[in-house]
């Protein structure tokens, strides 16, 4: 079978699909996903490879389907306008963020976040009337806000979620505490308040560094006499020690007499 990544709108993001035969980088692919029929674009060069349980792209759209889609993506504002609207003339607690219409016009998705379980039975109602699709609301996260909004991370660089993530993984504190980074919640909070995805990048690589290097804390032998580890200075795989009389100096494991 022929695989490769394909990227997807909104909180489906990029995925890794079995392909056509006739499919390549930068041609439209039709594929079934969780909330229904959607469109993507292949992001890389298909290659011949078995691989299970993967999504699989039907097939390519015609130059019509293509042109019918983009009409309804056009109509996205104005249903994220209405939607909007409506929330506010049933005074609902919800923030919409989004508007989505499915390839085929078979359903029409909105997004919204809320610190509270919202019950926006009527607003469907009031939606269906208005555009005569199947509608659907989908409460997300603060994280999931951040994917569908993006904006920029501390990096400089478009929001991971936004340009490739497709699951959130775990991130805690212990990864920050591993790699040696200021507790600063304005240093290692993304635009969605919480801890950033690129944490957990090195985190694996950080562990098994450390375990070839003495903890924080213990008592090391050195040319210039004994002292106690205060830092690890992990990628380049030297400490700093701090000797009895108060120096500190910076040593390799070579350094260290047994």
């Amino acid at each position: 079978m022929k695989v490769g990544y394909v990227r997807f709108d909104y909180l489906a993001g990029v995925v890794e699909v079995e392909l056509p035969d006739e499919a390549k980088v930068g041609d439209y692919v039709v594929c079934d996903l969780e909330k229904g029929t959607c469109l993507g674009v292949v992001l890389t060069e298909p290659v011949e490879i078995d691989k299970e349980g993967l999504k699989k792209a039907e097939r390519i759209p015609t130059k019509e389907e293509l042109e019918e889609y983009y009409t309804l993506k056009e109509k996205e504002i104005n249903a994220f306008e209405v939607c909007r609207n409506k929330i506010k003339e049933l005074n609902l607690p919800m923030k919409l963020l989004a508007a989505e219409y499915l390839f085929g016009g078979s359903k029409l998705l909105f997004y919204f976040v809320s610190e509270n379980r919202v019950d926006f039975r009527e607003l469907v109602k009031e939606l269906a009337k208005e555009f005569k699709i199947r509608i659907e609301l989908r409460q997300v996260g603060v994280r999931d806000e951040a994917k569908i909004v993006g904006g920029l991370g501390n990096c400089g660089n478009i929001c991971c979620c936004r340009q490739f993530l497709n699951n959130f993984s775990i991130v805690s504190i212990r990864m920050v505490k591993e790699q040696g980074l200021a507790l600063n919640p304005t240093k290692i909070s993304g635009i969605c308040g919480r801890l950033m995805c690129c944490l957990s990048y090195e985190y694996d690589m950080y562990t098994e560094y450390k375990k070839e290097l003495p903890k924080i804390g213990k008592k090391v032998m050195l040319q210039q006499g004994e002292g106690k580890v205060i830092k690890h200075n992990t990628l380049n795989s030297t400490l700093v020690v701090e000797l009895e009389n108060g120096n500190l100096v910076t040593v390799s494991l070579n350094d260290i007499k047994n």
